[in-house]
């Protein structure tokens, strides 16, 4: 069967799961089942034509709607088809996961809202993937952006979450009229709408600049790179937690996606300045440390995930920057190696936050809260979210032998071997960004020490944690599909990278397969054996061998010696004893404070006596910078130009007839220009 039959069924799939919300509104119980149930299978039939695609050539179709002289145009290539396996794998697991996820929300409020608009959601990122002219893309992007926009206002009695709403949809419209401009400049140049016309389109230095850099900002902006990134802190903890996965799992790197469509595809390398990668490069060096930085001082849980979506975004773009910088400079192997990395942990963020939102998601529907503070202990009582939790844990802080640390070493690989390069502040930011890179590793093992610390050791720290119980077999049957691909990705790097070859190759007609197949099946060597390699078996070896030593020495000195907690001469030691989520982080705050601009307030009561202290509360505030100096800045200009501009309003007909006359002629003027 064709590749694109197995791709178009998955959105037919998904279209079919909002039909069912809809039919099966009164029965809640099978609702919530058959719609799950369908949107497996559109996730199952997109892995089948997600791997069908990387191995068959290209293939087209056309669907008899869309405009009078345009009808919608389909391709599955390898781009398209590593994306689309992208999306139907996390789909399937949080499919499974919403089995029993959706049991505690059917028993407040009516599924019908959230099973329809989560269909429509994925109707949206399956077909940005497979459209092939610019108005398929922008409605299906258009579709994706206002079905998203309705899941995180899910729970709309919340003022907090009607804001992060208002917020995303504000930034979603801006980024989708900046893709339309950038769209725009490929339609004059080629005269037409269809991709296929835009490949061949020439355009001069300048346009093709202004193509990136609308292209850029658009799609950087959804994905979330620094200083866009507003809207991802604020939407993602507001949605529902099987949302949150699937927002943060696949939508932001539909981004990445639609990036990679338009500058690499459309607009052609070819075309490119050499600033285009260092741009991206800084961009992705940026977003890597703040997001980090900002996500180890959260303590509500999913904000905490939503920041590190920013970090690993930043990652993804540092390698796609240093893949820019070398086709430029005619490095075309290494080109493949950075963007071989960047779709490697493109592939592992979406299973490794896929499964930590999951897990996060677990937590709240047991305990209720999504603040740190209040937990604790839950190791006890969720030992099976706990321990897939901790593989999720290991993966997004890339240590072996899990799959964060292979992406994240390839990226290493491809700015280690960068030659000395002709332009002097490209050969400066490349050891710069892979400074940057260590940093944002070493920074997320420590945020997750404290993640994993704080929310599952200890004790607990509130009545509803402690009386928190394991989630049901569903929820953890869909956290345990990332996690084994988690361990999968990373132990067996030398099969999956094979297939994420056939994108550079369709992209860069070059690959790294041949020099991944030379060493054998034991050992990953991006470029040459001489120049680096890694084996993840021999590790997973040595660190089994290393547990097992361990082991046995504690099985052979099993006498223990059991004593009272020394608690500074108190006689009942209690939870608030403990390290917090904001106590764990102060060393850090204190180290980037210049960055953080920390805003603190400690308030004392007495018994009477400035010596009795009989209260202390200390509250902490971190401010994100760009949204401090930035985002509030534009909003009080808006603010301040309405005003000036509010005698505008008071106009009579013939002014607004002006108005109206003056903007005619501007159009038609940059018409004429453009034509």
């Amino acid at each position: 069967m064709n590749a694109i039959v197995w791709a178009m069924a998955a959105p037919v799939a998904a279209l079919l799961a909002m039909l069912a919300s809809v039919v099966l509104s009164r029965k809640r119980d099978v609702q919530r089942r058959q719609v799950c149930l369908l949107l497996a299978i559109s996730g199952l039939l997109s892995i089948a034509g997600g791997i069908i695609g990387l191995f068959a050539p290209p293939s087209t179709t056309s669907l008899p709607f869309g405009l009078p002289w345009l009808p919608v145009h389909l391709r599955l290539d390898a781009l398209a088809a590593f994306f689309l396996m992208v999306i139907g794998l996390l789909l399937t697991a949080v499919a499974i996961y919403s089995v029993g996820y959706l049991r505690s929300i059917a028993r407040e409020r009516s599924l019908t809202p959230l099973g329809f608009f989560l269909s429509l959601f994925i109707v949206g990122m399956q077909g940005v993937v497979l459209a092939d002219d610019a108005y398929a893309f922008m409605v299906f992007w258009e579709i994706m952006s206002i079905s998203s926009y309705f899941l995180v206002t899910f729970e709309h009695e919340e003022e907090s979450n009607r804001k992060a709403g208002f917020l995303y949809l504000l930034m979603a419209h801006l980024c989708g009229l900046l893709i339309l401009g950038s769209f725009a400049i490929l339609y004059v140049a080629g005269g037409s709408f269809e991709f296929e016309v835009m490949r061949t389109a020439e355009l001069s230095p300048v346009w093709a600049s202004l193509a990136f850099l609308l292209a850029g900002l658009g799609f950087g902006m959804k994905a979330g790179l620094v200083p866009l990134h507003a809207w991802l802190p604020e939407a993602h903890p507001a949605a529902p937690s099987n949302v949150s996965a699937l927002m943060s799992g696949v939508m932001i790197k539909v981004a990445i996606f639609g990036f990679l469509r338009l500058v690499w595809d459309l607009v052609g390398l070819e075309q490119s300045a050499w600033w285009w990668g260092g741009l991206i490069l800084a961009a992705g060096s940026s977003s890597a440390v703040t997001g980090v930085l900002l996500a180890l001082q959260q303590h509500d849980l999913k904000r905490l995930l939503a920041y590190h979506s920013v970090e690993n975004i930043g990652i993804i773009a540092i390698g796609l920057g240093l893949a820019m910088i070398f086709v430029h400079f005619g490095y075309p192997a290494l080109a493949a190696l950075g963007l071989v990395a960047a779709l490697y942990h493109t592939l592992n963020h979406a299973m490794f936050k896929g499964l930590l939102f999951m897990g996060a998601g677990a937590v709240l529907h047991a305990s209720g809260s999504r603040d740190m503070e209040h937990m604790g202990g839950l190791i006890r009582t969720m030992p099976y979210t706990a321990a897939l939790f901790l593989i999720g844990c290991i993966s997004i802080s890339a240590l072996p032998p899990f799959n964060g640390f292979v992406s994240e070493w390839l990226t290493f690989q491809a700015a280690l071997m960068a030659p000395q390069l002709k332009d002097v502040f490209l050969s400066a930011l490349i050891p710069f960004s892979a400074a940057m890179l260590a940093l944002a590793g070493a920074l997320a093992a420590a945020c997750f020490i404290k993640v994993f610390g704080v929310v599952f050791q200890g004790v607990p720290r509130s009545r509803a944690v402690a009386q928190a119980r394991e989630v049901d077999r569903w929820m953890l049957s869909g956290m345990a599909i990332p996690a084994v691909l988690c361990f999968l990705l990373g132990v067996l790097p030398i099969w999956v990278i094979p297939l994420i070859d056939a994108v550079p190759q369709s992209l860069l007609h070059t690959g790294i397969s041949h020099s991944i197949t030379t060493s054998g099946w034991l050992w990953l060597t991006p470029i040459a054996q001489e120049r680096a390699s890694y084996s993840p078996q021999i590790v997973l070896v040595v660190l089994l061998l290393a547990g097992f030593c361990f082991a046995m020495i504690h099985w052979r000195t099993r006498a223990k010696r059991r004593t009272a907690i020394w608690s500074c001469g108190n006689p009942d030691p209690t939870a608030r004893m403990q390290y917090n989520a904001t106590s764990f982080s102060q060393p850090l705050r204190r180290i980037f404070a210049n960055i953080y601009q920390p805003q603190e307030k400690l308030l004392r009561s007495y018994y009477g006596h400035s010596l009795l202290v009989k209260k202390v509360r200390y509250a902490v505030h971190v401010r994100d910078l760009a949204w401090h100096y930035g985002y509030l800045s534009i909003r009080q200009f808006t603010e301040w130009l309405a005003k000036r501009t509010n005698w505008l309003n008071e106009r009579p007909i013939h002014g607004y007839l002006a108005f109206t006359f003056v903007t005619l002629l501007i159009l038609l003027g940059l018409l004429g220009v453009l034509v």
